[in-house]
């Protein structure tokens, strides 16, 4: 993760929203120095070695993994750190790539299309026994609007919280039944999961086969993606990590509605298998679809410049990020150059580092100067001195509230309550948390676990504040209690 508006949809706003937060409390914090430009190179094996190398440095990220091709071929992969179990990081070490998943679930669709088992046009309603809704626009949502994003749902009138608990993508579309749209069906764009979800189910529906079975068989399988998988049990990827002051702590990934085989953001891949994707999606190499086909999965719809899983930037280029618990990832191409740049991280913290270097080595493949790797040091420190702060001003507030409740003893209640309030606003805004973020985040509904996971230290800080803030007023009351009665 602006008024909390990312660079392009395709990049999560969950993150977005979160991680402003914590950049806001930092630049108030302390002034950063600014980050000078690296040297314009030449992108080669040496050159993109040494960046990443610096940037791995720089953000002290766990694990880190990148592949840059151009045409057919594969200019460099490697990786950078551990895995949860201490081992290097490899081209071979499976991650958790999130929404990046929803090109694959796009180009799956894609195939069933141009077999005429999928009507990219027609209404979803026709081709997938079990999907409605309680709107009646649900008739005209088309299987193009899922892929789109244009089909009118969204995380205001979806309650996504009830779908983490699917059990499959067949159960997942059933809880649908009692939701509504947020628009009519091709007139706004949303980012919303349950659309390429539902695309998943279609696949299964279309193809009678597992939508897991379907991805293995005639997308991973042609084109040499060995290492890929849509659920753990195949591909192991390990365990995750959140960054807090300074101290990456491995963790296991909440549900948060990415089940096993969602479309999604289900996918599991390495580096050398996300070369191979990148080379086919720039018309390259093994093709899984016509030229046509693959074109019309990279043209924005009449609404938004999102394609079918790809967001479409003003100079051609095309762009996904996925952002999960404990996992960032990002995929880029070029279709004029030739280009792609893929980039997966087992480390999520307050930035993006994924989506950082995907910038950075973008400019090197323009002939462009890269910024400066960096990493959220800065609003880690930030943060943790917030932390102690309100740590000192709880103790304080305690310490001192003898002598605030003789000074205002005998005043009335509701003067007392408003000296109350100060100390009491950080329960407040910690309470609302969620509810707040989700209201800048666009659409995004945010929950509990959301926050408890890359924002583990922006939530941290808040947490201590509104204890250190109840602590003091509680203390308050209680000395006036004390004083009334000696009194």
């Amino acid at each position: 993760m602006h008024p909390i508006e990312p660079k392009h949809p395709a990049r999560s706003r969950l993150t977005e929203a979160i991680t402003a937060a914590g950049i806001a409390l930092a630049a108030f914090t302390f002034a950063a120095p600014a980050a000078s430009a690296a040297p314009a190179a030449e992108l080669t094996p040496e050159s993109i070695d040494a960046y990443m190398s610096d940037l791995y440095e720089a953000s002290r990220v766990p694990g880190l993994a990148v592949v840059v091709t151009r045409d057919d071929e594969v200019l460099h992969t490697a990786g950078y750190g551990h895995d949860s179990n201490g081992d290097d990081i490899t081209e071979d070490t499976p991650f958790r790539v999130a929404s990046v998943s929803k090109s694959f679930t796009a180009m799956a669709v894609m195939i069933l299309a141009e077999e005429g088992r999928i009507a990219l046009d027609g209404p979803v309603v026709d081709q997938l026994p079990g999907f409605d809704m309680a709107d009646e626009r649900v008739d005209e949502v088309t299987v193009r609007h899922l892929l789109n994003q244009t089909s009118g749902f969204s995380d205001t009138t979806i309650d996504v919280v009830e779908l983490e608990d699917a059990a499959s993508l067949e159960d997942y579309v059933a809880r649908l039944a009692d939701d509504s749209l947020a628009a009519d069906p091709g007139s706004d764009w949303a980012y919303a999961n349950p659309n390429f979800n539902v695309a998943a189910r279609l696949v299964e529906v279309a193809s009678g086969e597992p939508f897991g079975t379907f991805m293995e068989e005639r997308v991973f399988a042609p084109l040499g993606m060995e290492h890929s998988a849509t659920r753990d049990e195949t591909v192991e990827p390990g365990l995750g990590y959140n960054h807090l002051f300074g101290l990456w702590i491995p963790r296991g990934t909440a549900a948060d509605g990415m089940l096993d085989d969602s479309g999604s953001g289900g996918v599991i891949t390495t580096a050398a298998d996300m070369g191979r994707w990148l080379i086919t999606q720039n018309g390259q190499g093994a093709q899984l679809v016509s030229e046509a086909g693959l074109a019309e999965m990279h043209t924005p719809s009449a609404v938004q410049d999102y394609g079918m899983g790809w967001g479409v930037e003003p100079d051609g280029t095309l762009v996904h990020s996925g952002n999960l618990m404990s996992y960032n990832a990002v995929e880029w191409i070029d279709p004029e150059s030739g280009h792609g740049i893929a980039v997966l991280t087992n480390g999520a913290g307050m930035t993006d580092v994924a989506y950082s270097a995907m910038e950075g080595l973008a400019a090197m493949a323009k002939g462009e100067a890269p910024d400066k790797p960096n990493g959220d040091g800065l609003i880690q420190i930030a943060l943790a001195a917030l932390t102690a702060v309100a740590i000192a001003l709880g103790a304080a507030g305690v310490i001192r509230s003898r002598r605030w409740a003789e000074k205002h003893h005998g005043r009335s209640v509701w003067r007392m309550g408003l000296r109350l309030v100060p100390v009491l606003l950080p329960a407040t805004l910690f309470l609302s948390y969620p509810t707040l973020v989700s209201l800048i985040s666009n659409g995004r509904t945010v929950t509990w676990p959301s926050v408890c996971y890359f924002a583990l230290p922006l939530t941290l800080m808040l947490l201590v504040a509104a204890l250190a803030g109840t602590a003091t007023a509680i203390a308050r009351l209680l000395r006036l209690r004390s004083v009334g009665s000696a009194a």
